[in-house]
């Protein structure tokens, strides 16, 4: 069944987002149908308002509050020693929901995967490379997908950071291959961010 506009338009623009099918994004616009007319304009105007008050920041590319600037950047209390490379910001979210690592990122935006037409120029490689040139780290942590396509985007940078003369380490991971940094348990993901290997030994 098709639907007119605006409901047809909504439903389209929902199954656009990654894991949305057409009857997720009908449930959705259903839904929205059957609020009150100002929660729906609630939710419109939260819509809106990421767009004007939610970037990425330039240094980490991390999601920051425009207003306030990046809360992770800023933090004078966390390492600015350490560099934690992860994959996108879900990744991100992961190993600061463990609460153990207190050092720094840079978000990617992505792993290398030549099948989906994403090669080193698509990601923020070229960024790391100039933070590396400005600021004094002392160790790069690889926190990125294990998968084949991670494995790969690892490899590369390690090379790509070899005349650096960095500590480089990668997590151990107690994950499978394969798997999800956002689905592992904080356990699982503490016990690998220790036993982190090094790549440039």
């Amino acid at each position: 069944m098709e639907y007119t506009n605006p409901l047809g338009d909504l439903i389209h623009e929902f199954s656009k987002m990654p894991g949305i099918g057409k009857r997720t994004a009908q449930r959705l616009s259903f839904y929205l149908l059957s609020l009150p007319k100002d929660e729906v304009k609630s939710i419109a105007k939260m819509i809106e308002e990421i767009g004007d008050k939610v970037s990425y920041c330039e240094c980490c590319y991390s999601f920051m509050n425009v207003e306030d600037g990046c809360s992770l950047c800023n933090d004078k209390t966390r390492d600015h020693k350490k560099l934690c490379v992860v994959s996108d910001q879900k990744d991100l979210l992961a190993v600061e929901g463990m609460g153990k690592y207190k050092g720094m990122y840079h978000v990617l935006g992505g792993v290398i995967s030549p099948l989906d037409g994403i090669g080193p120029d698509s990601l923020r490689i070229r960024e790391l490379l100039h933070r590396l040139e400005d600021d004094s780290f002392d160790e790069i942590i690889f926190a990125i997908k294990p998968t084949v396509e991670g494995e790969t985007t690892a490899l590369y940078l390690k090379r790509l950071l070899a005349p650096f003369n960095l500590k480089i380490t990668q997590l151990a991971y107690g994950i499978p291959v394969g798997g999800e940094l956002e689905w592992a348990d904080h356990l699982t993901l503490h016990k690998a961010f220790e036993g982190r290997k090094h790549l440039n030994e």
